[in-house]
């Protein structure tokens, strides 16, 4: 690994675990061009995997995500025999088994042994950094990480040091990540760290709009996708408020912490902003500040991808598979009346 600020091109990256995640970093690896070897929890299963992961390639080219020759990039792939196997002289060793914390307890372990000079990441989902460094050996080389699937498409990558990171591991990652084109963004190691944070909240208010008989899944995920979630691809909840109003969304929680209670109390961060009178974009700051240029720049350009979004999502078929559960359930009820 060099100095901070210039991150060297693994020679070789060891992936843990043959799953969902497992193969779609196999493939991102492969495609920008590092060498990858591969391992499960059994040569049998390792096996497996790896005829997964040509079919995964495959159905990618068929579908024309990727170009025809980019199958070949599946010879950087190796399989290896076990642990030991695969983290031997890789520069970097992405842990990506169940969650499960003996398991990621045993897997960690193994991978410090076997790879001491190695920078090691954990993919998990909502586990504290801190508690899976005391499984490895040499926790200052240690990070965490959470991506999302599908990991080779989903730009974002959740980078989680722990109090006793390396900084310089921290920056190499970074820069490794951009380099094979994610989007990385350090937070803290809270319980499920930002994302799923935000994710699982929204499911909750989602599951109880159904429980209150408000809309079935199917029309909420229709409300989701094309009201609030149609902007998320450019924006994310700060400056969305920014854009419609601070003062707007704080009328918005008194009427919410009426009628559903105090939990919906309008926040602090955001009672804080609309007492100093900064509402937004129409006053020049909210969370964010703007110069009146700036201002004007961001809603043209917001109209302008709203626009475009717009247009490719009317010129693409809907993804229409499955059947909302509610309505098999009366169609089935209608056929033994």
């Amino acid at each position: 690994m060099e100095a901070a600020g210039k991150p060297a091109w693994p020679g070789r990256v060891a992936v843990i675990g043959g799953g969902t995640m497992g193969l779609g970093f196999a493939e991102q690896f492969a495609l920008a061009g590092v060498r990858v070897r591969f391992v499960d929890a059994t040569p049998d299963l390792t096996r497996r995997a790896m005829a997964n992961l040509a079919a995964r390639v495959a159905g990618h080219v068929a579908v024309g995500i990727i170009p025809a020759d980019a199958a070949a990039s599946l010879s950087l792939v190796e399989a290896a025999e076990d642990i030991a196997d695969a983290v031997a002289d890789a520069a970097f060793v992405l842990e990506a088994v169940p969650e499960t914390l003996d398991l990621k307890r045993t897997v960690l372990g193994a991978c410090a042994a076997g790879a001491p000079d190695a920078v090691i990441a954990s993919n998990t989902s909502s586990f504290p950094i801190d508690e899976l460094a005391t499984f490895v050996a040499t926790p200052a080389r240690f990070i965490g990480m959470h991506w999302f699937n599908p990991p080779e498409w989903t730009p974002g990558v959740e980078v989680i040091p722990h109090a006793g990171t390396d900084p310089a591991v921290t920056e190499w990652v970074l820069g490794f990540l951009r380099a094979i084109g994610k989007r990385p963004v350090v937070v803290g190691s809270g319980p499920a760290f930002v994302a799923n944070r935000i994710q699982c909240a929204l499911f909750r208010e989602a599951a109880a709009c159904v429980e209150a008989g408000l809309a079935t899944p199917a029309e909420v995920d229709e409300v989701v996708r094309s009201t609030f979630g149609f902007r998320l691809p450019f924006f994310g909840p700060f400056q969305i408020v920014d854009m419609a109003g601070l003062d707007v969304h704080a009328s918005v929680f008194r009427t919410l912490a009426r009628d559903l209670g105090d939990e919906w109390a309008v926040p602090p961060i955001l009672a804080r902003e609309v007492a100093a009178g900064r509402l937004g974009t129409k006053t020049g700051a909210g969370f964010y500040d703007y110069t009146t240029e700036e201002r004007d720049q961001l809603l043209i350009e917001r109209d302008r991808r709203y626009a475009a979004l717009a247009e490719v999502l009317a010129a693409l078929p809907p993804v229409a598979y499955g059947t909302p559960h509610d309505k098999r359930e009366r169609e089935q009820g209608e056929g033994t009346a």
